[in-house]
């Protein structure tokens, strides 16, 4: 008799649904049979890599049978110079999921809540179920966090509150001012995450650096990577910046060896070089214009984002508009998932990406696409 191993998984795990990534181009090719695709699906940097990052990870090919540092000193260093914090603060990650559940894995039992916000990362919800602890979702405001009913939602039970500033798949952000004044109303038995994946898209004024407000709350920890600007998605590498405290207890939980050779090497290469961040900002900015202007001339609402994506709404059910642009080899994210089921959440490309995008849009919702 086959054993019931539903039955033996952890009761948060057995509930679980696995994380959907964007559909990757090569398994679109197989799909379909096309030799042409563009994917605006993920969120990642279509200028690539710094040239200083690719050149670090040719200097280290030749020494990837040995382990790398475990500690991730010269990286922490670096990062240390770059943000004005002590290397005893930052903990390394494979990718910013892997600190964010490093977070929750130091401090959240199945007796424990985890607050977040509805239309969040879908990270979130998967890291407090995991743990087998009770989530509460608390309302989006105008697509965003609420955070008074986020601070209204924190009990004696709270342990963990997740915000994204700005939020995936939304684009949406909080001020300065809001993030501070929520961050001092938080009971000391509250941990706060700031995730800012997005955090050097962003140049709104009143937009803070969650960095800053460490040295007034010592509860914050603020996660961040190196997959979207500055293109190192596919060697998986990101990190929290927290009190030293907290980053030791992360450390205790962290696997060894989490962060490879390669990518310790092309993050410390990547974090020094500000021509290429400055770059790919301004081909986000230019290219954001150019698909902001495209749903305007379409009559398509959109949700304004400071990230480099955008949702925009289809106006019904965005599965079929997504399948037929599949059918044409562009690859976009619906986000039903999200709470978001007439939305596509478009990233940002190169101009002639975007150009192909907005042109099988138009087809589509003009019926002389495959919808």
């Amino acid at each position: 008799m086959v054993c019931d191993f539903l039955a033996l998984a952890a009761p948060g795990v057995r509930a679980l649904t696995p994380y959907n990534p964007g559909k990757p181009i090569e398994e679109l090719k197989r799909e379909r049979g096309l030799s042409d695709v563009v994917k605006l699906a993920s969120n990642e940097n279509p200028l690539g890599p710094s040239p200083c990052a690719l050149a670090a990870i040719e200097n280290s090919l030749p020494h990837i049978a040995r382990y790398p540092d475990g500690s991730g000193y010269a990286l922490r260093a670096s990062l240390g110079s770059h943000l004005g914090v002590s290397p005893s603060q930052i903990t390394l990650g494979n990718g910013s999921n892997d600190v964010l559940e490093l977070v929750a894995r130091a401090f959240v039992t199945h007796i424990d809540e985890v607050v977040f916000s509805q239309h969040a990362f879908a990270v979130y919800p998967l890291v407090t179920q995991a743990l087998g602890a009770r989530a509460v979702v608390t309302a989006a405001q105008n697509w965003g966090h609420d955070l008074a009913a986020m601070q209204q939602a924190v009990t004696a039970r709270t342990r963990l509150v997740f915000i994204a500033n700005p939020n995936n798949p939304t684009g949406t952000w909080l001020s300065h001012a809001r993030l501070e004044a929520f961050l001092a109303a938080m009971p000391k038995h509250v941990i706060v995450v700031v995730d800012e994946a997005y955090f050097e898209y962003v140049e709104e004024p009143g937009y803070p650096d969650g960095i800053n407000l460490l040295a007034l709350f010592p509860q914050l920890v603020v996660t961040r990577t190196f997959s979207k600007i500055h293109g190192l998605a596919g060697l998986r590498i990101g990190y929290a910046v927290s009190h030293p405290v907290v980053a030791e207890l992360m450390n205790r939980v962290r696997q060894p060896f989490n962060c490879n050779s390669l990518a310790l090497e092309a993050a410390q290469a990547a974090c020094a070089d500000r021509v290429h961040v400055e770059k790919s900002k301004a081909l986000n900015k230019q290219g954001l214009r150019q698909l902001t202007a495209a749903f305007h001339s379409l009559g398509l609402s959109y949700i304004p984002s400071v990230a480099n994506f955008v949702c925009v709404d289809i106006g019904g059910s965005a599965m079929p508009v997504f399948e037929a642009l599949l059918a044409q080899g562009v690859i976009v994210r619906p986000v039903a998932n999200y709470g978001l089921p007439h939305h596509l959440r478009v990233t940002i490309g190169l101009a002639h990406e975007n150009t192909r995008f907005v042109q099988a849009l138009r087809g589509v919702l003009r019926g002389h696409g495959d919808a």
